[in-house]
């Protein structure tokens, strides 16, 4: 996916924006001991904060703001990633519920990292 027409930044805009409501599901599912509600709170953090830097990035009034705000919501996604790993391996979610988060970070990292080559 290449996010360069209008068309295509809305179409990826909503793919973030419904990662980021099955992301707060996800969250809201997990266990509420006192690690899991501080894994859950970085998670969220880092989670939400990939649309927020997106959408900062398509209001960018130059290039720079634009590659530094995509930079940013790449992070988040990778550090994302940590956390929804930690959430797995520690076994407060099931390796299968959040197999789908990693990979769609992934490939939303790989379409960030795109645009900003083009």
């Amino acid at each position: 996916m290449n996010i360069n027409s209008p068309k295509e930044i809305g179409e990826f805009k909503q793919r973030i924006y419904f990662f980021t409501l099955k992301l707060i599901e996800l969250i809201d599912s997990l266990p509420k001991d006192d690690v899991s509600k501080k894994i859950n709170d970085q998670l969220f953090q880092t989670g939400t904060s990939v649309i927020s830097k997106f959408i900062e990035a398509t209001a960018s009034a130059t290039k720079k703001d634009l590659t530094n705000s995509t930079i940013q919501a790449i992070k988040f996604a990778n550090e994302a990633k940590l956390w929804l790993a930690l959430v797995r391996d520690s076994k407060r979610a099931k390796a299968e519920k959040v197999k789908w988060f990693l990979e769609e970070l992934d490939e939303i990292s790989q379409i960030l990292a795109g645009s900003i080559k083009s």
